[in-house]
């Protein structure tokens, strides 16, 4: 992360470098391999709370009861365990995600309408409360400040790698952090994102503020991203505000404020971009630019078409600017648009200029770019001013085995 602004710079770890924060990442055996599977974020004192749910028709029960307790704006705890989403259970589900909060509460001796739940894995089975007892039990003995990578490692299903991002500013003479941590490989669209994110910041804001800042983090971010279309039932990024940090409470509209809302856009951005590195049979992540498009509606149409095609990723995949499918795939977006005066490029290297290739040279060149892990794929439409980005892959035949054998 880093960056250029002298205010905000990246520091290593998630959640841990977060004043007031505890956490731990336990195996209470809801996966089969043993590995860790419930992971379990506290709040040292009383904190402030903001989150975003899946806009999925269809809805888990650790969504539906999170929805619920987030009314009251106050952070204790959340608990998340992978292996199995509690999606699809019915009525014995929301009494289970509802025992599982009663559970952290009294584990903890905090209100249950501050603790928070959200679940990960397999739809339509029941979770195993025994196990989901011991977890809690065996995490709440080991939270600890130090503990935010086994938190992180709990999460994860079909990932290949934790996900982790934090930054640091200074506030007056206060020094403010903001972390997270996120899971997410697969079931991955624009619509809220289909993942897991818990990002906690030590910082003192009010539950408004914080719910309007993570909204446009999570726009800019966790919004525009896909690899394969599909919205899950269970999203949720949550993010908690402890004020441990001693800084002044932050007010909209204020120089600091506007800091903050961007470190948490960074933090949000940097997590959403680890998810498309690490999605399912992935070798590319592509940025898909678009420009010159009549509206920041028509901007979005147009980027989603391209970065959703399984024709144009397959393309990427096998690293031939088969340029005609994303010229079709504008074509069908909706957006409005005159095909003769379209410009597409591979980073910088041109392949069409007003409608048309630039012959075999070009796309030698652009073949020879798709080669990297990472490269942009930007289109300028020339019917406005308006601009739109996501962030996409390739589709391999990994994709296809990993969702094949997904539940054996």
């Amino acid at each position: 992360m880093g960056g250029t602004d002298a205010y905000l710079f990246g520091i290593p770890g998630g959640i841990s470098p977060v004043k007031g924060v505890r956490s731990a990442g336990v195996a209470c055996g809801l996966k089969r391999d043993g590995q860790l599977d419930l992971a379990l974020v506290t709040s040292d004192g009383p904190a402030t709370v903001a989150a975003t749910f899946t806009t999925n028709r269809v809805q888990a029960a650790p969504v539906l009861v999170s929805r619920r307790n987030l009314r009251g704006g106050k952070f204790a705890a959340i608990v998340l365990n992978s292996g199995n989403a509690n999606a699809c259970t019915g009525r014995q589900g929301l009494a289970d995600a509802e025992a599982t909060v009663r559970e952290v509460a009294r584990a903890l001796k905090r209100p249950a309408g501050q603790v928070f739940v959200a679940s990960t894995g397999v739809i339509g089975r029941r979770l195993d409360m025994d196990a989901i007892r011991r977890g809690i039990a065996d995490a709440a003995a080991r939270l600890d400040a130090s503990a935010g990578s086994a938190a992180a490692q709990a999460i994860l299903t079909t990932d290949t790698m934790p996900k982790e991002a934090a930054i640091r500013f200074a506030q007056g003479k206060r020094r403010v952090s903001i972390g997270g941590m996120a899971k997410g490989s697969g079931m991955i669209a624009p619509r809220m994102a289909t993942m897991l994110a818990v990002i906690a910041t030590d910082a003192s804001v009010a539950a408004g503020p914080l719910q309007k800042a993570l909204r446009l983090a999570v726009k800019a971010s966790f919004n525009c991203i896909t690899v394969d279309g599909d919205t899950s039932t269970n999203d949720m990024v949550l993010c908690f505000a402890t004020g441990a940090s001693g800084a002044p409470t932050l007010r909209g509209g204020t120089a600091d404020f506007r800091t903050f809302q961007v470190g948490l856009e960074m933090v949000c951005l940097s997590l959403a971009k680890m998810i498309v590195r690490d999605a399912e049979g992935a070798t590319k992540l592509v940025e898909v630019r678009i420009a010159g498009a009549r509206t920041a509606r028509e901007a979005r149409l147009a980027a989603e078409a391209v970065a959703t095609s399984p024709l144009v990723k397959t393309t990427l995949f096998g690293e031939d600017i088969n340029w005609g499918r994303v010229m079709a795939a504008l074509g069908r977006s909706g957006a409005g648009f005159d095909p003769g005066l379209v410009d597409l490029w591979v980073d910088e290297l041109p392949v069409v200029r007003r409608g048309e290739g630039l012959g075999s040279r070009a796309e030698a060149a652009a073949n020879h770019r798709l080669r990297q892990r990472e490269f942009a794929l930007v289109a300028n439409l020339r019917a406005g001013r308006a601009t739109a980005r996501l962030w996409t892959t390739d589709l391999s035949e990994g994709y296809v085995r990993i969702n094949a054998g997904y539940r054996t």
